[in-house]
């Protein structure tokens, strides 16, 4: 049998919760090519908290980017840079499956975040990620034509369309709790005869 799109995406949200996965967050000094990570949670299945820190990062954050989020300069003043942290994220994120909202953008970051820090980058080590931005994408079903795939949409929206009752706040554990309730209501979905 197979299955439309919407039931392919709660087929495959119920398979991902089988892993038991970790959900992953992180704020940053921006957007484009130059941005860094700031904060960074993990959270286990449970929505239990494996890591979270503050981070250090090598340029100022713009304000822009602090009326999004609230993390300020003076916040991450004394925090540990990169460098120290992702030891310790690096054991984590190697157990098992890895649930991110926007995994490429966070993907990214750790990219050029490991670069700012002359840190060698090796992909493989965050290769059981999975986007769980993209699979809601799948389950909404808003086509869109010009890009040829189903239209993203943010974190906020999701919640608001599932009527999650957390609020997408911008800050690293709200937003990995936020996400986890994403991957649980797809998956608790009944698939249609």
């Amino acid at each position: 049998m197979t299955l439309n799109p919407r039931a392919y995406a709660i087929e495959t949200a119920r398979q991902k919760l089988e892993l038991h996965p970790l959900y992953l967050d992180t704020e940053t000094t921006g957007t484009d090519r130059s941005s860094e990570i700031i904060e960074i949670c993990i959270i286990d299945h449970e929505g239990a908290s494996v890591f979270q820190s503050l981070v250090k990062p090598v340029a100022m954050i713009p304000p822009q980017m602090t009326q999004i989020h609230g993390i300020t300069n003076e916040m991450v003043k004394n925090a540990p840079p990169w460098y120290k942290v992702w030891p310790e994220i690096e054991i984590i994120l190697n157990s098992q499956a890895i649930g991110i909202y926007n995994a490429e953008f966070d993907l990214r970051m750790f990219q050029q975040t490991h670069a700012k820090f002359r840190i060698p980058w090796r992909p493989a080590q965050l290769s059981n990620s999975f986007c769980i931005m993209r699979l809601y994408a799948q389950y909404y079903g808003e086509w869109d034509p010009m890009r040829g795939s189903y239209r993203w949409q943010s974190l906020d929206s999701a919640g608001k369309q599932l009527k999650i009752p957390l609020r997408n706040t911008h800050r690293a554990l709200d937003d990995t709790l936020l996400a986890r309730q994403v991957l649980h209501a797809i998956a608790r979905t009944e698939i249609p005869e």
